[in-house]
């Protein structure tokens, strides 16, 4: 279970650097950006999420039930966060402006269905469900 949970959680990471790009690449991360996305919160998702993952990939490779409470305490701001982007990127969507306005629904989807698993998995890892 710890191997998929770090499948899933590349696979979200692949997503989310899709948007960052796009994001960047339209300025939202620029003061005075038209956007809904402060680049507080990006890069606070950001820096938690690889965080986490580098704790997640440290727990791989050590068996340490620790890190995996770690990382699964780690992702908990990490969704909320991401939680909180989704629902303004909704509203965003009508605003033809806004840097991430333009997010293809497939990878806006994706990303938080892989994100939601990967916490699932992350979670039953650390409860110890399948050892």
């Amino acid at each position: 279970m710890a191997i998929a949970a770090l499948i899933t959680w590349l696979i979200t990471a692949v997503g989310g650097f899709v948007m960052l790009a796009g994001w960047i690449g339209r300025g939202g991360h620029r003061p005075g950006s038209s956007g809904r996305l402060s680049p507080t919160m990006v890069f606070t998702h950001l820096l938690l999420a690889a965080v986490g993952l580098i704790v997640w990939i440290i727990y791989v490779a050590a068996d340490t039930d620790a890190l995996a409470w770690v990382a699964f305490i780690l992702l908990l701001p990490v969704a909320l966060l991401g939680f909180t982007m989704f629902a303004r990127w909704l509203g965003s969507r009508r605003t033809s402006g806004a840097p991430e306005s333009r997010f293809p629904m497939p990878v806006v989807l994706g990303h938080g269905l892989f994100a939601a698993v990967t916490l699932v998995l992350v979670l039953l890892t650390a409860v110890g469900v399948g050892e």
